[in-house]
């Protein structure tokens, strides 16, 4: 089973990483191509850009003008440690073992705007660029022209590699777009968790954000490597309801 989910706005660059093994963007030529358009973006040109404040216009033209490879421990961090939104805080991966560190290396990948797919110790530079961004490039008007089949063929060289027959998808719809689900070369299983509010089940975005990184790390920590195996899904009093799933889209729910 390969998870994929994405990444967080929010960064954490300046506590140190727990573990020094890491890895490299294997997308990383990408990277460098799309970092040489934003690096002639002005702080206002990437205000418009990406409906940002100017405070974070002018932190993004400054992470964009030291953004260079190669990547090293001293000017980089690994991926899943860097992340630190609402998938992560489910996730919590500096409380993983270092027995569970291969074995989210081999079964997780991050999907970013700039990086394409990342495995969780690919080293990574800070930055901001959504998969949604209408950024211009010689190979069309957005980020999903410019990353075409890339992202899904990389995708599918980790799935043979893994013996992975399932892709377990917890990304949002916006990084889920980058894919072409026609040609991953895997059963597609895409999971929904509601909380009961006002008499109803609904999807609360923080809470679903959290619940997606809490399935990963519940993948992580029972090792699941099969669809049955993840219905057992229970943390943080998450159960499976049966009466609200449909085939390939389980619906996971709560009272509390």
């Amino acid at each position: 089973m390969l998870i994929v989910v994405s990444p967080s706005k929010s960064l954490d660059f300046d506590s140190k990483s727990p573990y020094e093994i890491h890895s490299q963007p294997a997308l990383i030529q990408e990277s460098e191509r799309l970092m040489k358009i934003m690096k002639k973006k002005s702080p206002k040109k990437l205000m418009d850009l990406m409906s940002i404040s100017e405070s974070l216009g002018q932190l993004n033209f400054e992470r964009n003008q030291v953004w260079e490879t190669p990547f090293t421990q001293q000017n980089a961090k690994q991926a899943v440690f860097a992340f630190t939104g609402d998938v992560y805080a489910g996730l919590d991966a500096l409380t993983l073992e270092e027995s569970q560190i291969d074995f989210t290396q081999n079964t997780l990948r991050i999907l970013s705007g700039l990086y394409g797919i990342l495995r969780p110790l690919d080293l990574i530079q800070p930055y901001r660029l959504e998969m949604g961004t209408s950024l211009k490039t010689t190979r069309g008007t957005n980020l999903y022209k410019f990353w075409g089949d890339r992202v899904t063929n990389k995708l599918n060289e980790d799935l043979e590699k893994t013996n992975s027959k399932v892709l377990l998808n917890l990304a949002s719809n916006e990084y889920y777009k980058v894919l072409n689900p026609k040609k991953v070369n895997a059963e597609i299983i895409t999971p929904s968790f509601l909380d009961f509010h006002n008499g109803d089940f609904k999807m609360i975005s923080f809470f679903a954000k959290k619940a997606r990184g809490l399935m990963s790390r519940y993948v992580i920590d029972q090792q699941i490597n099969s669809v049955e195996n993840l219905m057992g899904f229970n943390y943080e009093g998450y159960q499976y309801n049966a009466a609200l799933s449909k085939e390939l889209k389980p619906v996971f729910t709560r009272k509390n």
